[in-house]
Order: structure tokens, then C-alpha cells, then sequence
């Protein structure tokens, strides 16, 4: 998720689980846990020029459970030597530390991005693909109960009705929890739903059993798409929760994949497909000089045909053999950012609206 959103949960989880006295020092450092794992872009951005490096190795290490909870011991040790606020309720904020930092990967996980819970173990990327990475209505109950909490608990000291506030700023931190909780409860019903229903419609077209995915189209849990491999290409289906009423319709488009399997085995080509689930779209493509490249596209995030994460992988000589370029690079997207936004809301209430 967006870096707001994980520094209010963070801040949320860390002052419910504090003594009120604390709750001003857990908010702040609840906010600057709740966004540390994120920080291993810096990492990359400072010391690596590989750009699969980049894309699969972040929400690797930085966001695995093992790793982030002997993190969090190694701070509370620091902290409980140093603060006497954290010396006073050592398990509370041993509790809250925690909490603030395994917190992030766990919400990261409902994305679709993939998140490696459980690295240092080989397994895929975890990505329940329930919430888009960007989603205003999971963000603003935490926000303004953090908000809140901070104005009632700053005031507090000043006020002869201390336990009052304490308990206002609770509740709000409490509802703002909870109604997010609610709407990330609702996205994964909302999945099942969509599931079931691209269940039927494949079924007729017999591909109940092709490798698949359902996520949310931008800024919603409303609209879905949906995606199926198959072995000449992929298929994809949009769904309104809202506007359909129909059996879920599919359109098919072509993919390169003979050449594809032909440099799949190449290091890097291989992270990428271990990491995209294989969810992944090759694309011949001329450039200005005339030189033949395949394009490799994430078809996880993005629409057809501008998806955010499209490599340039590999050339074709002049005796006709494809080869691994030496140096991978992302191609920018040309995909426009209002013109998707305007199409995603009228796709919620139009079962016929265009891209």
C-alpha cells in the first residue's frame, strides 16, 4: 500500500496498545515503523542499476515476518535502555513495536504486487490481490482516527477531564481500526464473489483450471478484472459489482509465448516469472532502427495495453535468433492516469463503458 496509509496503521496499531500517557510518542513512532520496511528503495535506488533487481527484491528481505519481528526485538531492546517511557510498559510498547512493523507486510500482502512474507524460504510472492495499492476509503478511517487521537491526546494535559479524552481518543482510534478492518473484510468477499463468477463463464469456454487471477481495478472495489493463461495467450474479463447482471464476458489476445519459452530458463527472465506467478505477456515490437525486441509485460497491474511494468528483454540478430539482452530495462507507460481514473468510475456503473 500507499506510504500514508501504512504510516497511520502503524501509528493506529501502536497507540491502541500503549498507556494513554504514551500515545503521543506512539503515534510518532508508530507512523515512522509502520513505513520502515518500505525503505529498502532507497537501498535500491543508491546501490543497484538491475531492474529486476529492483522490482523482485522489493518487499523481499525488508518485509518478511522472521525478519521484521527480530527487528522489532533488537529495537525494543534498544529503546527500553534508553526510554523511560518504554521502561515503565515494556511488553505494551514490545507489543506495540511489533505490531506497527508486521503490520505492513501483512496489509501489502492484500495487494497485488507480491509480498515476500516468508523470505528467507523460496515460496512466491504472497499477493491476495483484494485491495488496490491506492485506495482512499481503507486510508481516511485510519487518518482521521489517528488525527483525532492526536488533537485529544496533545490537549489532554491542559484538561481536568483527562480520562475523558483518553477514552475519545481510544474510541477514534478504535473506529477508524474497525471500519477499515470492514472494508478489507468486504474486498475479499467481493473477490469471492468475482471469482465465482469467472468461474461460470470459463467453464464454457473450458478453462475452469487455467492459472488466474481476479484483482480491483484503481481506486475501487467495485470493478474487477480478471486474467487467464493459457498457452497461446491470455483472456481477460472486467466485472461491475454494480452494473452487471450477465454471464462475465472474456476477450482473448495473443502471445508470444514460443519465444518466450525459448529464454525463460535465462536467470533473470526466470525471477521475473517467479515472481509475476507467470502472469506475464510477451510482445514483438519494432524500434525506429528496425531492430526486432520482445517486450515483456506484467499483466497484473496496469490495462491493456499500458501496463505499469513492461521490460525490454530481449533482440533478434540478422541470422533470426533471439537472445537475452544484457541489460533489461523498464519501458515507461503511456497509459493516462485521469483518462483511466474517468473510465474506471463509469465502468462501475456502465457494463458498456470503453476504455
Amino acid at each position: 500500500m500507499d506510504s500514508l496509509t501504512q504510516i497511520v496503521l502503524g501509528s493506529s496499531v501502536a497507540a491502541l496498545v500503549v498507556p494513554p500517557r504514551h500515545r503521543r510518542m506512539a503515534i510518532l513512532a508508530g507512523g515512522i515503523l509502520g513505513t520502515l520496511p518500505d525503505l529498502d528503495v532507497v537501498w535500491f535506488k543508491l546501490f543497484s542499476r538491475d531492474v529486476v533487481t529492483e522490482v523482485t527484491w522489493h518487499r523481499g528481505p525488508s518485509h518478511s515476518l522472521l525478519l521484521l519481528t527480530v527487528l522489532g526485538i533488537l529495537l525494543w531492546l534498544v529503546l527500553k535502555s534508553r526510554s523511560s517511557q518504554v521502561q515503565s510498559s515494556p511488553l505494551r510498547w514490545l507489543l506495540a513495536i511489533w505490531l506497527a512493523l508486521i503490520t505492513h507486510p501483512l496489509l501489502d500482502a492484500f495487494t497485488v504486487y507480491g509480498t515476500q512474507l516468508f523470505w528467507p524460504m523460496n515460496t512466491p510472492p504472497v499477493m491476495w490481490a483484494t485491495i488496490f495499492i491506492i485506495d482512499p476509503l481503507y486510508t481516511v478511517p485510519l487518518l482521521t482516527g489517528v488525527i483525532a487521537a492526536w488533537r485529544l491526546t496533545s490537549q489532554s494535559s491542559q484538561q481536568t477531564n483527562e480520562p475523558g479524552r483518553d477514552r475519545a481518543a481510544r474510541n477514534w482510534l478504535v473506529a477508524g481500526l474497525l471500519v477499515s478492518s470492514v472494508y478489507l473484510a468486504w474486498s475479499v468477499g467481493a473477490k469471492a464473489l468475482i471469482d465465482r463468477t469467472a468461474s461460470q463463464s470459463l467453464a464454457v469456454l473450458n478453462l475452469q483450471n487455467a492459472p488466474r487471477f481476479s484483482t480491483p481495478l484503481p481506486f475501487n472495489t467495485l470493478a474487477w478484472r480478471v486474467i487467464v493463461m493459457e498457452p497461446k495467450g491470455y483472456w481477460i474479463g472486467d466485472r461491475s459489482l454494480v452494473a452487471d447482471r450477465e454471464t462475465m464476458p472474456f476477450t482473448f489476445y495473443p502471445s508470444d509465448n514460443v519465444i518466450l519459452e525459448q529464454l525463460i530458463s535465462e536467470p533473470q527472465l526466470e525471477r521475473l516469472r517467479w515472481f509475476t506467478h507467470g502472469f506475464l505477456a510477451a510482445h514483438t515490437q519494432q524500434r525506429n532502427d528496425g531492430e526486432l525486441r520482445l517486450i515483456l509485460a506484467d499483466l497484473r497491474m496496469g490495462l491493456e495495453p499500458d501496463y505499469l511494468f513492461r521490460y525490454d528483454i530481449a533482440g533478434k540478430d540478422e541470422h533470426g535468433v533471439w537472445s537475452v539482452t544484457p541489460e533489461i530495462t523498464q519501458l515507461s507507460t503511456s497509459a493516462n492516469f485521469f483518462n483511466t481514473l474517468s473510465w474506471v468510475w463509469r465502468r462501475i456503473f456502465d457494463s458498456k463503458a470503453i476504455p
